[in-house]
């Protein structure tokens, strides 16, 4: 792990860990990396989500890479994977977003694409980051006609939403939607390409003031949707993150349906149809049993990768995969878009649902949730990689192993973006496996503060 990215970007608080300073430094250094090899002088594209800090951030990053002699072209508020997929639609030589996700207002990211739409790779990230902390390369500035431009290209969402039109082929008449836009950056294209594709919308927290991106709404704080489907009668609930990058469901009941019954369903439609790549979906660790069971049941190979949506993109790439995704409702459609894609998700889904004449409650039942249980433990962030240093932790974790060993299973990681370890615990009951989950995230905290 490196001093300044973590598992997706760079992120802090906004103008205290995540400072002008060190954005203007990213701009600078993230141009320069990414476009160096370039014979013409480059174009970067920048899009952020609704949060307040997010035109002083962009300013200091433009600032910074134009001072490297690349142009910088502002696309305004949009969801993370239009940033992907723009920077390929316009040819860009990169992309960069600013957004801390489902993270609270405080927080503010900053994250990178290729000219491809992928996420960096490791050793692009350290190449940044040694430029940044330890000068390793010295970057020369162009004065003149050679330092670069800046545009602002605000319509660039029309483009994300046409093409988010075109990946099905059906309209959705017929059906009665409720979203919650997290106050983030799908308030413009989610309704608006579920209304053109001819679905009934009605829209909660959509009117972002800066201040209230993810606050007890979206994907993370889902009361008010499951409410208000049951409510409006509706046949589905659709909640996205701060950035749109993942989407969560709520049947008509008001049950939620995760990332994992939703790649089950949709891995299923896609099977169905011919169009699943080798018969396999790409899960993480974090995933229910329950995925597992259904994949053996439906003969659906369900390929297991470590936490995070890079690794669950590296290993689809690596083996010629076209699904994958996290629990979280980080879902990947490979064949579409480069990234977790909260509208395409949505999109796949109401295809399956469409096409199926049936309840979401009766889609979602191919799989069973096992009982899970995920406690954070509160530590320092120097000390959130060292839980395995601790012998007591360790003997605890091993306890755990052994006790749920055949009818469940303990999972322990650090939060790639925040100081945090989380532990999780599945198995058959639930109230066992709080009080052992709670007992265990104590200790962690008592022991890593």
């Amino acid at each position: 792990m490196g001093k300044l990215f973590g598992t997706d970007g760079v992120r802090g608080i906004a103008n205290k860990e995540l400072t002008i300073e060190m954005a203007y430094k990213l701009g600078q250094a993230g141009a320069y990396v990414l476009t160096k090899e370039k014979k013409h002088k480059p174009t970067i594209l920048i899009g952020r989500d609704t949060r307040i800090s997010g035109e002083m951030l962009e300013a200091a990053l433009i600032s910074g890479i134009c001072s490297v002699g690349a142009n910088a072209v502002s696309i305004d508020v949009v969801p993370t994977p239009a940033v992907a997929y723009l920077t390929r639609l316009y040819s860009a030589d990169a992309g960069v977003v600013i957004s801390a996700s489902h993270n609270p207002v405080e927080y503010n990211g900053i994250k990178f694409f290729n000219s491809k739409g992928y996420k960096l790779s490791d050793a692009l990230e350290d190449e940044i980051e040694d430029i940044m902390l330890n000068n390793s390369e010295k970057l020369e500035l162009p004065t003149g006609t050679k330092i670069g431009r800046v545009k602002h290209k605000r319509e660039s969402i029309t483009d994300y939403i046409d093409y988010a039109k075109s990946v099905i082929d059906i309209d959705l008449e017929g059906i009665k939607i409720v979203i919650d836009c997290a106050n983030g950056a799908s308030y413009v294209s989610a309704p608006e390409t579920l209304r053109q594709l001819g679905a009934e919308v009605f829209i909660i927290h959509n009117e972002p003031d800066g201040t209230n991106i993810n606050k007890k709404c979206g994907s993370t704080h889902m009361e008010d949707l499951q409410h208000f489907v049951k409510q409006v009668g509706a046949d589905i609930g659709l909640a996205f993150d701060g950035d749109a990058d993942r989407c969560l469901a709520v049947d008509e009941l008001g049950n939620m349906v995760d990332g994992d019954r939703i790649m089950a369903i949709c891995g299923l439609y896609m099977k169905d149809k011919g169009l699943l790549k080798k018969d396999t979906v790409v899960a993480t660790v974090m995933s229910n049993l329950g995925l597992f069971i259904m994949g053996k049941e439906k003969n659906i190979h369900i390929e297991q990768t470590q936490v995070g949506d890079r690794y669950v993109l590296e290993k689809m790439i690596e083996q010629g995969y076209n699904l994958g995704g996290e629990q979280s409702g980080h879902i990947i459609f490979l064949e579409e878009n480069t990234t977790g894609d909260g509208l395409l998700t949505a999109i796949h889904l109401l295809e399956a649902l469409k096409h199926s004449d049936k309840k979401l409650s009766e889609l979602a039942n191919v799989m069973e949730v096992l009982p899970q249980v995920l406690v954070n433990a509160k530590v320092s962030n120097g000390n959130k990689y060292s839980y395995l240093e601790d012998e007591v932790i360790k003997s605890e974790i091993e306890k755990l192993e052994a006790k749920f060993d055949g009818e469940g299973r303990v999972l322990i990681r650090p939060s790639g973006t925040e100081p945090l370890v989380r532990v999780m615990i599945e198995g058959k009951e639930k109230e066992v496996l709080a009080d052992e989950a709670e007992a265990l995230a104590s200790l962690i905290e008592s022991r890593l503060k």
